[in-house]
């Protein structure tokens, strides 16, 4: 046997070792399907989009080349629906490709590094996901990358959803606002809560625009603590109470009352642009009535 065939042996053995490898993360990937049937979230790679979007990073940072650890790598920019959390390749689509880079690193051939985004401790892939998916296969934790931070004051954890990221971030949202405006000490209502991100800056506006009002009647301008008592007590308590007297939150089970206070204010300021001051609330809340009683508007 002359040296081409050893070669041509070696390299087939190594082929043969990524193609095995490949369908025991695929079985992998399967079991794990399976393990998290009950809840698929927590068998999703997360989509680095849908997380930009809930925690709105306030700028990028460029941090060069690290050596990061491979578990704290929980999502992808653009290949998120092709591997699962534990970066097992999904489907034989991306056979191909992950077994070349599989065959590179058995080979001892230097892999460039992969490029990552950093956002609340944890990171995720911009380009390198097969890199990523092979080094996990062969046990390896740590992998050298050229990172991009995207700064946010919530961190993040290994295994965390979106359900999950979506009420850290709301709670976070709640604390500020919270401790900003002194709102429940100032109205003793501490379950201001809300099922999406964002409303808490709502709140603040509609209380804004509640003091501006106020203050056309007042020859010195109003605290914006008297403000806020005011628009609770004159705007969100009884919009809250026609809410809870027609049981609206029965229909809609993982809603809070805040949520529709917030959609009903929308749609009545938008009548009353149409039909004029004189439309009421309980009027613009009908839609909600209607739909629970299983009538029309």
């Amino acid at each position: 046997m002359n040296d081409n065939d050893i070669y041509d042996t070696t390299i087939t053995g190594i082929k043969d070792a990524a193609h095995e490898a490949f369908s025991r993360a695929q079985i992998h990937a399967l079991f794990s399907r399976i393990q998290h049937f009950l809840n698929p979230d927590k068998d999703k790679l997360l989509s680095l989009n849908d997380v930009r979007g809930i925690l709105k990073p306030r700028h990028e940072v460029y941090r060069g080349m690290r050596t990061v650890p491979v578990n704290l790598i929980i999502g992808s920019e653009g290949r998120y629906k092709d591997f699962n959390t534990c970066f097992d390749p999904k489907t034989d689509s991306t056979r191909s490709r992950w077994e070349r880079v599989a065959t590179a690193a058995l080979c001892g051939i230097d892999l460039p590094p992969v490029q990552l985004y950093e956002i609340g401790g944890v990171f995720f892939i911009r380009d390198g996901n097969h890199r990523v998916s092979v080094a996990v296969s062969q046990g390896i934790e740590h992998i050298d990358a050229e990172v991009i931070c995207l700064e946010s004051d919530i961190k993040l954890r290994p295994g965390i959803t979106l359900p999950e990221l979506r009420g850290q971030v709301i709670e976070y949202e709640k604390k500020i606002f919270y401790s900003e405006t002194f709102f429940g000490d100032l109205t003793d209502c501490w379950t201001l809560d809300f099922s999406r991100t964002g409303r808490y800056d709502v709140i603040y506006n509609h209380i804004l625009v509640h003091k501006y009002y106020l203050n056309e009647t007042q020859i010195e301008e109003i605290p914006f603590s008297d403000a806020l008592i005011s628009w609770y007590n004159t705007i969100y308590i009884p919009i809250i109470a026609i809410i809870e007297e027609e049981r609206i939150c029965a229909q809609f089970p993982k809603r809070k009352p805040s949520d529709f206070y917030v959609w009903v204010v929308k749609r009545w300021t938008d009548l009353k642009q149409q039909y004029g001051d004189d439309y009421s609330m309980r009027e613009a809340a009908r839609p909600l009535i209607n739909s629970r009683k299983g009538g029309t508007s």
